[in-house]
């Protein structure tokens, strides 16, 4: 018996039992499940809440062989995408392979979805992702693209590589992965502190100061390699765990094309190098050079990336000599709550553009404690760092949605809210949270929810184009009708009339969103005058819209 499968079989029936909402529209029991195991993939594998997961589903009738898109943020002229397809086996005592048939129909539709020219049969949940990643195109960003096949099996068989290999896509560009029960189970799974030994070449540099002791040297590609073959993904606790199957995958292309060529010896001056912390680390000083360096708690905060390519690249290709190709090394010794403390803002230093991660490491704020503590007394549980439960129950608020709530509604800053999602807990953080309660918390998170599942609704989408669309907007212009009917001003909005807010919203939500709606397609009129109106606009060009902002100076 495979305990890992029945470890995920029964969190994906906790999921269907805890959201009976989300999955009201599946026929069956097996439907309801394979969804289910979907969403809890696209959770563990990027590390997000489930109620994220839920927005990234597009699974049903033309979704194109794609079950969820993510679309990450642009850095630079990039913007990394991962699709997911997953296959449920309900079968538990066997093994099967992931089908190649679905990887070469995946394979089919990538040429469709990042084609603009291309026309592609798509359902209500699959057309806006898509036409968000064609306008961004269309503005001349370039997709990097991950498409990972999700089941709780066996990896595909030749016959799925051969498809992938006779698609012809460039590898700087679309990798494919396979991530399977064990991925999930070691996700949910808190890990133990690893204990390793080092083997550093040549000579390194330790010292002491500031009551911290922190080493220098190098390693070979192969002594990191092994290290990740022997602990794997547990490394990267204090990272982001999959933030690598975000990144730009041209990036690891050219990592492993410098470990493959004739520059390898050279590799040490082209990285950046990872940087390490532990509890604690021991050399022998009175050796010379050639350290072995035995830590404890060990965990890279930096470098992550360069260590998995490092990994897969010299397992692929055993028989390359990589005697001259080093990393630079840099470890920090950091014990006790106040060394726990510089740790966490080392690795927001070092990974400034880390999305996920950063909510964890922000969770140790004073700020984020507050909050916490005022949020339980209005009866609500805010979760200030992502667990292993993947379950976003209704009285349950994750401080990543509070964010894309509070920047949209509050802040006023709806296409930031949606489309620089990495920097919430980054650089807008003090925007994003500075001066505000948790009544305002809480409103924003309800009014966000609210018009998130408005934007779902057929009957709404087929009246109004830009529904898919506005979601964002929309819980903009409802805040600012609501504290309008309320006659208060936003400081106003404090835990004194949070119940009489939060009654005004529920009975008036409905009236509310008619409302906004009105205000916002007054708007797209002025900003989109005759010939014709704003629901003749192309889907991309709406998109667009919403994604620049450029309706702010049209809305009162």
């Amino acid at each position: 018996m495979d305990i890992s499968k029945h470890i995920v079989d029964q969190r994906i029936r906790k999921i269907v039992a805890d959201n009976p909402d989300k999955f009201a529209d599946e026929k069956d029991e097996k439907q309801k499940l394979s969804k289910a195991f979907v969403c809890l993939s696209v959770a563990s594998y990027l590390g997000v809440e489930l109620e994220e997961a839920f927005g990234c589903i597009t699974e049903g009738g033309n979704d194109a062989g794609v079950d969820a898109i993510y679309i990450g943020d642009v850095a630079g002229y990039d913007f990394p995408v991962t699709l997911f397809q997953g296959k449920y086996a309900f079968d538990l005592n066997k093994d099967v392979n992931f089908p190649a048939n679905a990887i070469q129909r995946v394979a089919g539709s990538i040429s469709a979805i990042f084609d603009p020219s291309k026309l592609l049969e798509m359902n209500e949940d699959l057309t806006p992702k898509v036409e968000d990643i064609r306008s961004l195109i269309a503005d001349g960003y370039i997709p990097s693209i991950k498409c990972v096949f999700a089941s709780n099996g066996l990896k595909w068989s030749k016959e799925g590589d051969t498809h992938i290999a006779n698609a012809g896509f460039p590898d700087s560009q679309v990798s494919f992965e396979h991530y399977n029960h064990e991925g999930i189970v070691s996700s949910l799974q808190a890990k133990k502190g690893i204990s390793e030994a080092l083997q550093l070449t040549g000579r390194s540099i330790q010292e002491g100061f500031n009551f911290k002791r922190v080493l220098l040297g190098k390693i070979n590609v192969v002594e990191l390699a092994g290290l990740f073959d022997r602990h794997g993904d547990s490394l990267l606790d204090r990272n982001i765990r999959n933030y690598l199957g975000l990144n730009k995958s041209r990036v690891n292309s050219a990592i492993k094309t410098t470990l493959l060529g004739d520059r390898r010896d050279n590799f040490y001056f082209y990285n950046n190098g990872i940087t390490m912390v532990c509890s604690k680390f021991f050399t022998n000083e009175l050796q010379e050079s050639n350290w072995k360096v035995r830590v404890e708690d060990l965990q890279i905060i930096n470098g992550g990336q360069t260590c998995r390519v490092v990994q897969h690249t010299v397992n692929e290709n055993p028989y390359m000599d990589y005697s001259n190709a080093y990393v630079l090394v840099r470890l920090y010794e950091l014990a006790g709550d106040a060394d726990s403390a510089l740790a966490t803002e080392i690795t927001i230093a070092t990974n400034s553009q880390n999305p996920v991660d950063l909510r964890d490491l922000r969770s140790t704020d004073d700020l984020q404690i507050r909050l916490e503590s005022a949020i339980a007394e209005l009866g609500y549980a805010y979760k200030r760092k992502k667990d292993s439960a993947f379950s976003s129950p209704e009285k349950t608020i994750p401080s990543a949605v509070a964010a894309e709530a509070i920047y949209a509604v509050w802040k006023r800053k709806p296409f930031q809210a949606k489309f620089k999602k990495n920097e919430l807990f980054g650089a807008f953080y003090g925007d994003v949270f500075g001066e505000i309660n948790a009544a305002q918390l809480l409103m924003a998170v309800f009014i966000y929810r609210f018009c998130d599942a408005q934007r779902k609704k057929t009957i709404l989408i087929n009246k109004f184009p830009h529904i898919p669309y506005s979601s964002y907007f929309m819980a903009m212009i409802l805040g600012g009708l609501l504290l309008k009917d309320l006659r208060l001003a936003p400081a106003e909005l404090t835990h004194r009339v949070f119940d009489r807010a939060k009654a005004y919203f529920e009975d008036k939500r409905e009236a509310l969103f008619e409302r906004a709606n009105a205000e916002l397609i007054h708007a797209l009129s002025q900003l989109y005058p005759a010939p014709g109106s704003y629901d003749k606009i192309a889907k991309r060009r709406l998109s667009a819209t919403f994604r620049r902002g450029d309706l702010m100076e049209y809305l009162p």
